[in-house]
Order: C-alpha cells, then sequence, then structure tokens
C-alpha cells in the first residue's frame, strides 16, 4: 500500500515540474509582491526549501538554525551574482538535484557532521539564488524583490522546521522519500 501512494505522490508531483521555469524572466510582476511569491510558483524551489527545514528539525540542536541561515545566505549572493547576469552551467539540473538529494538525506536519516550539511545547503543553495536572480523581472526592485524573496525562503524553511519537529521519524523518512521521488521526476524532462 504504501508503495502504491509513493507512486500516486511521484505522478502528482513530477507533472507540473516541467512548467516550474517555463514561464520566462518577465512574466511575474516587480518588486516585494513578486520576490515573495516566486519560491512559490516553481514546486522546485518550494520542496527543496521545505526539505532544508525538515532536515534541520531531523538534525536536531544548531542545525534548526545553522541550516537555513546557511542556504539564505548562500541564495542571497547567487540571486546577487545572477542579477549581475552570471549564470551557472547546468543550474536547472542543480536545483532539481537538490530536491533530490535532501529528500534523499531525510530519507535515510543522515548523520553528516554539520559542517558537511553546512556545504551541501550552500552549494545548492547557490543555484536557487542564482536562477532566482535571473528570473527577477526586469521591472522589478531589486531591493524589494531580494527581500521578498529571501523573506518566502525563511518562511518555507521555518514550515519546514515546525513541520520537522511535529512529524514522528517514520513519517519523516517517508516525507523525504517522497521529496526525492519528486526530484527525481522533475530531472526526466531534463534528460529528455
Amino acid at each position: 500500500m504504501l508503495k502504491k501512494i509513493m507512486v500516486a505522490l511521484f505522478l502528482l508531483l513530477a507533472a507540473p515540474a516541467a512548467l516550474a521555469h517555463g514561464q520566462g524572466a518577465h512574466a511575474h510582476g516587480a518588486g516585494l509582491v513578486a520576490g515573495l511569491s516566486h519560491p512559490f510558483g516553481g514546486l522546485d524551489h518550494l520542496l527543496a526549501m521545505v526539505a532544508v527545514g525538515l532536515w534541520a528539525a531531523q538534525k536536531g540542536g544548531r542545525a534548526l538554525w545553522l541550516l537555513p541561515a546557511t542556504f539564505v545566505s548562500i541564495m542571497a549572493l547567487g540571486g546577487v551574482m545572477g542579477v549581475s547576469g552570471v549564470a551557472l552551467p547546468g543550474m536547472e539540473m542543480g536545483i532539481v538535484l537538490s530536491v533530490m538529494a535532501f529528500g534523499l538525506l531525510i530519507a535515510l536519516q543522515s548523520r553528516w557532521s554539520l559542517h558537511v550539511a553546512c556545504v551541501t545547503v550552500g552549494f545548492f543553495a547557490l543555484f536557487h539564488g542564482v536562477a532566482h536572480g535571473v528570473e527577477m523581472p526586469l521591472a522589478a526592485s531589486p531591493w524589494g524583490y531580494g527581500f521578498g524573496m529571501i523573506a518566502a525562503t525563511a518562511l518555507l524553511h521555518g514550515a519546514g522546521v515546525l513541520a520537522g519537529m511535529k512529524f514522528r521519524q517514520v513519517i519523516l523518512r517517508v516525507t523525504g522519500g517522497v521529496i526525492s521521488m519528486a526530484g527525481l521526476g522533475m530531472m526526466l524532462p531534463l534528460l529528455g
């Protein structure tokens, strides 16, 4: 039964993934509202950011604040890079891999050191940040958009932390598996 649920969730989550970034850089609004809404518009960003919070809660201790703070800081740096015209090779693949990796780390109840966990989160945050910066609408206020993007990301991390603190480990691990499978589903269109 669990296998059927996982397959159904995989298909449900993977279907909209192809549309996550296809709307173009100019289709969003401008400023604070656009920045606040952007992380919620792509399933890949949404799942990765919640997963960081879930993983932080699973690790506990200083990870509760350090993993989200690392993600937000490096994502902001990546956003500045993206606005400046820097693009990372394989940017979309890096984002999708982050969904798979974070989900898998939760599912396997990773015991990586906090240092290695922060480096991993920071590595993937850079891809997310550059993508957010590249996708910023030309008419947007960079400060308003950036602040909105950071606030929304922190909110998603916080939601993940709170959920992770409430879930039993078995639920948390199954959730991680579903997130990882969703990432795999998002990767298929990129490979084709």
